[in-house]
């Protein structure tokens, strides 16, 4: 599966209709998120206001009030004139009392509800993945294993967990299970910066990582499945118990 296939899953989810609800907060959390998981590039330009709110199926004054909103938490910058438009801003370190606030929104059932969906899908993904694939596909997510384990920063931990939870789905060669993990990960990938700041955590999270690459390429499906469902219901067993906390 070609990187350029994930990229393009990713920005489909992005750009996909929001929920009716609450629509300004909702496009600033897909935007925001998106931004913060690196599914959208720092100095990207967004579509035009048009074309941006046709996507995501709101009005043009919900767009500019999200956009708004975006800017004053410093992911959007404005350029007017020739060549202006609104821009991606990514930040070194998303804001910790942000993502506070949102995890505070979750209940912990919802938050192991989540963490049972995450499972399902990646745990599908690995099994999938270690029946169709040969060791020359998995080349990009044993790069992306590796940037984890080099990462400095929880901004940018969260971004490379989340990034290889969708090539693994993209390695399972199933577009609509690489779909369902970009649109989880716009959900739940930048909570995981308040728990990927521990370096003992990181580097337990990439050894989980190499090891379902092994499982994969050895063809052992269920020791994939197994291995990768036990990785997601680790963090969220962690953010569970930040939950608590808060």
């Amino acid at each position: 599966m070609k990187q350029e296939h994930i990229n393009g899953g990713a920005r489909r989810a992005v750009f996909a209709p929001v929920d009716s609800r609450a629509r300004v907060d909702t496009v600033v959390r897909r935007i925001g998120d998106a931004i913060e998981l690196g599914l959208l590039a720092d100095g990207e330009q967004l579509p035009g206001e048009s074309e941006l709110a046709g996507q995501l199926g709101v009005s043009t004054v919900t767009l500019r009030e999200a956009l708004m909103a975006l800017r004053q938490q410093g992911l959007v910058t404005t350029r007017r004139g020739r060549g202006g438009g609104s821009f991606v801003s990514l930040p070194e370190v998303p804001g910790e009392e942000r993502l506070k606030v949102r995890l505070r929104g979750w209940s912990t059932e919802e938050l192991r509800d989540l963490g049972d969906h995450w499972a399902a899908l990646s745990g599908t993904a690995a099994r999938l993945a270690a029946e169709r694939t040969e060791p020359e596909d998995l080349v990009q997510l044993r790069r992306t294993a590796e940037e984890l384990g080099q990462a400095e920063d929880a901004a940018a931990r969260s971004r490379v967990y989340g990034r290889f939870h969708v090539e693994l789905a993209a390695a399972a060669q199933s577009a609509r299970l690489t779909r369902e993990q970009v649109a989880l990960q716009t959900e739940v990938g930048a909570l995981l910066c308040l728990v990927l700041g521990d370096d003992e955590y990181r580097e337990e999270v990439a050894d989980r990582h190499h090891s379902v690459i092994s499982a994969v390429q050895d063809g052992a499906h269920e020791s994939a499945r197994e291995l990768a469902e036990r990785c997601v219901r680790e963090s969220t067993a962690r953010l569970i118990a930040l939950r608590l906390t808060l």
